[in-house]
Formats: C-alpha cells, structure tokens, sequence
C-alpha cells in the first residue's frame, strides 16, 4: 500500500499539470526532436518496446491486440517491412527497464522505441525522485546511443480505473500519479521526446466507456489498447518523414 504522507508536497499540483499536458506532444528542447522515420517504404525498420505489464499486455486476448501489436500493424502498412521486439514485464518498474531492458533496446539498433513505465514504481514506493532519475537514465542512454524515435506515453489515471476506485490509498495515488507525470515530462522535454498524454484522455473515457478495461478492473481490454494505439500513434506520425 502506498503510504498515506507519500507525494504531499504534490497535493497542489494536479491543476498545474493539467494545463501544461496541453502542450505534450511534438515538443522541443532536447536532443531528440527532430528525429524521423526512414521516409523509404522499403526500408527495414525495427520498432522496440519498453515497460511494464501494458506493454506485455496484459488484458489483451493476442499478442496483436496489445497496443504494441496494434501499432506494429499500423507501421506495416507504410513499412512492409517493419519489425518489432516487445521487451515489456509484467510487474516491472522503471528500475527493471535501466537493468533487463534498457542494453538490449540499445543494441537492437531500432529506429522506433516506445516506453511506458511508472504504475508499478507507485505501487512499490519508489520515490518521485528515484522514478525521475531512472527515467533520466533511460532517455539519455536512448537518444545517446541510438538514432530512434523515441516516444513515451504519460501514465493515465490510476484512480479511475475499477481497481483503485474505491482504494483507500486514492487520494495519494491520485497526487502521484500527477508527480510521475510531471517527472515524465521535465525529462521528456529535456531530452527531446515525443510524449503522449494518455492522462486526460482516460480521466474522461475510462469511467464512461467501462468496456476500455479488463476483466481484471486495472489493465486495458482489446478496445482501451485500441484506444492506446491510437493516441500513440498521432506522436508517431509526427515523426514519419515527408513523402
């Protein structure tokens, strides 16, 4: 259980974040910005996945239901070539991908690169400034060390979903959900990655479209990896060369 002082200091900054998230997505400021897709169709491009037990799919009935599979299909419309590697754990934590995950990304070479971490860091009481270091760590090491697009998706809202509705823990994973976030962000600006704002898209869907989850009240179903894609996949275009 998430203890009940953890992440006060972030108490007030729910409004804040929600009016900056209007400006995820395309930002600038780092090292990675201006990154693109092959703009040849032929060429053989390998798209890799990190994270957690979204990333693995949990919740999805197939391996091309989960949103990594969904955007895979998605890239093999343009690139009929276009491979992936999905590297995502079930239960793992943004200190599990610096550790098992991150090297491997690396020398796989891959010109595209999704991540998703952070619910698990919050469940476990990493601190904020434990998560923002590792998050540091692996986007440094991405966009250093490879020539990819890199893009990360905000954490949606915990709260909302059926699991953590009703928790007695709510009011501070609420705030921390908020402060992972705001982590995100900073590192994602600092150094130059797409982000993806998946927060305020499930803040207004998932309590209104209870099909979006799993049978398990807390992963995606088919339709909320669906869902997952697609807002994925508009900060991927962003970065498909012109044609």
């Amino acid at each position: 259980m998430v203890p009940p002082h953890a992440g006060r200091r972030c108490a007030l900054s729910a409004l804040a974040f929600l009016t900056a998230a209007g400006l995820v997505g395309g930002c600038a400021g780092g090292r990675g910005e201006a990154r693109r897709l092959p703009g040849d169709a032929g060429a053989a491009l390998l798209y890799v996945a990190l994270g957690d037990s979204t990333v693995e799919g949990i919740g999805a009935t197939s391996s091309a239901t989960t949103y990594v599979g969904q955007l895979h299909r998605r890239l093999r419309v343009i690139y009929a070539d276009a491979q992936v590697v999905n590297l995502g754990a079930g239960g793992a934590t943004s200190d599990d991908v610096v550790a098992r995950q991150l090297e491997r990304a690396v020398a796989l070479d891959p010109q595209l690169v999704t991540l998703s971490i952070g619910p698990n860091d919050i469940t476990t009481q990493v601190s904020v400034a434990e998560y923002e270091r590792n998050v540091a760590k692996i986007l440094e090491r991405l966009v250093s060390g490879t020539t990819a697009v890199v893009v990360v998706n905000l954490l949606p809202d915990l709260v909302v979903t059926p699991r953590f509705r009703h928790h007695e823990a709510k009011p501070v994973i609420a705030r921390l959900t908020v402060a992972f976030n705001e982590a995100l962000e900073r590192q994602g600006r600092r150094y130059g990655v797409e982000l993806v704002d998946l927060y305020r898209p499930s803040r207004a869907e998932v309590p209104a479209q209870p099909e979006l989850m799993s049978r398990d009240g807390y992963h995606p179903s088919d339709a909320g990896y669906a869902r997952w894609a697609e807002l994925m996949w508009a900060g991927i275009e962003r970065h498909l060369a012109r044609r």
